[in-house]
């Protein structure tokens, strides 16, 4: 079947390919890529495959296989993400130093790059993830729980308010909503959205929110800038309008030949550029820029009503109990709900608390009940989970996905009495709790598989 690609479209493509426009046509039309990036807080051995060059922790599979099906989708261990946009571990890691740092991604439903940066951040670092549309927000606190790491904040603002959290961070990542040419293969819906216009719309959208992501950049800080689109209206225009108008230079990324990824140059930025002819993804491009300039006004917090209370010495015990590095975390409640968080950047994670919309932070633990936690299903999930604090069910796959469709489990020897961590192959999924021959599924409704 021949992609049914638009005429304006092509029109505007082939003078950017030349003799190589053929080839991208047939590459159009051939099978998609399939590529995870698995999480290494919670495996050492990734599954086997070709490794994505540019990423250390993405695989490419030889096919696709049925990932609704599989525990450890559910589990977080790794994430079906795009090879292409796998780039930005490289932009990261080569023009800036991530561990530890204050990392945001302005655009970031569904999770794929800002789970990665949470990677690169690592327990000293906060990633704060930002999603505009309420939806896709809920969908992106999902993803922030599942990868388990702790040290996301997902929020649902207007990337003004960002703004105002002016020079605040060392790394601020656009990865912009743009016209989608790039993944017309992958998705061909994205086709009949796509419009001549659709560049130049997408543009001043995008140029709105580099313009904000600028504020929040500290001087000396690092902008990655990205599309899954082709054209230069949204790519190096977009750049040179970036180097036009602010203090910037750039970052210095080196590419190897042998990547075989398209370099360009837009007002002395490099930029780089994915071809699925050239390259085993789909389309992708993407530019790293310096801040320069001196400090102007950096964000100093204002004095408000706090939302985060400092729990009991016994009520942390509790909370301590259930953590196999506790000496890392910090405890912390809201409202009636328990949460933890990495004690170095505890005092951002309530800096932004108390200034932003946010939908998910840190490591959400529980409620607590006369001295007992009843543990949030996000707990589970978390990385540095102590695995001898309740009895825990190993499940076997078809097992396992009973649990995970909130299917009524067998009262098996599996399950001890009371609270239990239901897992399979060594990966947490979720809580359930046995009374006597009853087994209750935990198992949260939001992330239950819908099919049978």
């Amino acid at each position: 079947m021949t992609l049914p690609l638009p005429e304006a479209f092509l029109d505007s493509t082939a003078p950017l390919l030349g003799d190589a426009f053929a080839d991208f046509i047939a590459a159009m039309n051939a099978a998609s890529p399939v590529s995870v990036r698995w999480n290494p807080y919670k495996t050492d051995a990734p599954a086997g495959g070709p490794p994505v060059p540019w990423n250390r922790y993405g695989r490419y599979l030889a096919e696709r296989p049925s990932f609704t099906t599989d525990p450890l989708f559910h589990a977080g261990a790794y994430y079906v993400q795009e090879a292409s946009s796998m780039f930005v571990e490289h932009l990261v890691r080569s023009a800036a130093e991530p561990e530890g740092a204050r990392i945001l991604d302005l655009c970031a439903a569904p999770g794929g790059k800002a789970t990665l940066y949470a990677t690169l951040a690592g327990a000293e670092g906060i990633v704060v993830a930002n999603e505009v549309v309420r939806n896709r927000a809920l969908t992106l606190a999902d993803n922030a729980r599942k990868w388990g790491i702790g040290n996301l904040v997902v929020t649902n603002d207007e990337t003004a308010r960002l703004a105002g959290l002016t020079e605040w961070f060392d790394i601020v990542a656009v990865d912009a909503p743009c016209s989608g040419e790039g993944m017309f293969r992958k998705n061909p819906e994205a086709i009949a959205e796509w419009s001549p216009s659709a560049p130049e719309m997408c543009a001043a959208r995008q140029r709105q929110i580099l313009a904000d992501a600028w504020e929040a950049l500290r001087p000396g800080g690092l902008l990655v800038y990205s599309t899954c689109t082709f054209n230069r209206t949204e790519n190096e225009e977009n750049v040179a309008w970036l180097a036009e108008h602010y203090d910037c230079s750039d970052a210095g990324v080196e590419v190897p030949a042998e990547w075989n990824i398209e370099q360009t140059e837009a007002s002395g930025i490099r930029c780089f550029r994915f071809w699925p002819h050239r390259t085993t993804g789909e389309g992708f491009f993407a530019a790293a820029l310096r801040k320069e300039g001196q400090k102007g006004r950096p964000f100093r917090p204002k004095a408000r009503k706090p939302l985060f209370a400092e729990p009991s010495r016994r009520e942390a015990e509790t909370l301590a109990g259930w953590i196999a590095q506790p000496e890392y975390m910090r405890f912390a409640r809201i409202g009636d709900t328990y949460y933890g968080y990495y004690a170095a950047p505890y005092g951002n994670i309530r800096t932004l608390a108390e200034h932003l919309h946010t939908l998910h932070s840190g490591v959400c633990m529980g409620q607590l009940f006369n001295g007992t936690l009843k543990p949030d299903p996000s707990l589970a999930f978390f990385h540095d989970l102590d695995r001898t604090a309740v009895a825990e069910a190993a499940l076997p796959t078809e097992e396992a996905l009973r649990y995970l469709r909130r299917e009524e489990l067998p009262a098996t020897d599996s399950f001890a009495e009371g609270m239990n961590l239901v897992s399979c192959e060594g990966y947490a999924l979720g809580w359930a709790k046995r009374i006597s021959h009853r087994i209750n599924n935990l198992y949260p409704k939001s992330l239950a598989i819908l099919y049978k």
